[in-house]
């Protein structure tokens, strides 16, 4: 069999081919991107089927810090569909979560052909890293800024009113709470990437660190549910430290000026 010879009208300087890849037509990654997009699908479809059988422990599992902090604490629904609507949330989120891994792998394999076997490396130790900070903001809102934020509310005017919350209000406020501190934790890798791709230098990042003091203060009142400065503080005062560690990564990844 003969070799099918290269396409004339490549130019002549243009790099070659890694070994084992080829060019796709457009329908080609389509179909490779509905393949992709399938596989993450069934991969939270059977996490949301986990997460469904264990709905009433992780629904149990976001209430127990309120109910540590007040002993008065009672959940309760006044719409038909309301109870059922939060536990399908909670198996919602547990089912993206325990899928993640499906969803990043497969986003991994559709991107990858595109990228060098250095950004390969790359992109793959960003994923863990980022996986990792989001998982420890998660943890940092549970176990260390929620309680705080929930004494201060649940023991407010006590003696006016007693706490019977709406689940699906409770449910809504606690995961939002935990979401949007797990990616305020990512501050160090989009520091990074800034200084990575040339746009910052860390030079640059150091001189802006009182913007970053009172940006981290705003961040932390945008996603803490209370307005005492203790618990804002308990958010806050994370999110800068890893400003500055991001800037210590910012000054091993960023690019080497050409020396003059």
């Amino acid at each position: 069999m003969s070799r099918v010879a290269p396409p004339p009208d490549l130019p002549s300087g243009a790099p070659e081919e890694e070994s084992g890849e080829k060019y796709l037509t457009l329908m080609e990654h389509l179909k490779e991107l509905r393949y992709r997009l399938m596989v993450s699908a069934i991969g939270v479809v059977l996490g949301l089927a986990v997460s469904a059988y264990f709905g009433q422990d992780l629904i149990d599992f976001l209430k127990r810090p309120a109910e540590e902090r007040s002993s008065n604490f009672h959940l309760q629904f006044i719409e038909p569909f309301e109870l059922f609507v939060t536990y399908f949330r909670v198996s919602l989120l547990g089912g993206l979560v325990l899928g993640m891994p499906v969803i990043v792998y497969q986003a991994l394999r559709f991107v990858s052909p595109a990228l060098k076997p250095g950004e390969r490396r790359w992109l793959y130790g960003t994923v863990v890293g980022a996986t990792a900070l989001f998982l420890t903001g998660v943890a940092f809102a549970y176990y260390v800024a929620l309680p705080p934020a929930l004494d201060f509310l649940l023991n407010f005017g006590t003696d006016l009113a007693q706490p019977n919350i709406r689940v699906g209000s409770y449910i809504d406020f606690v995961t939002r709470l935990l979401f949007w501190t797990g990616v305020a934790f990512e501050t160090p890798l989009v520091v990074m990437y800034l200084a990575r791709l040339g746009i910052v230098r860390a030079g640059q990042l150091v001189g802006w660190w009182r913007i970053a003091i009172v940006g981290a203060f705003v961040v932390a009142a945008v996603v803490t549910p209370t307005i005492d400065p203790v618990t804002q503080s308990l958010v806050a005062g994370p999110i800068i430290v890893l400003y500055f560690l991001g800037i210590v990564l910012a000054v091993i990844v960023q690019p080497k000026r050409p020396q003059a």
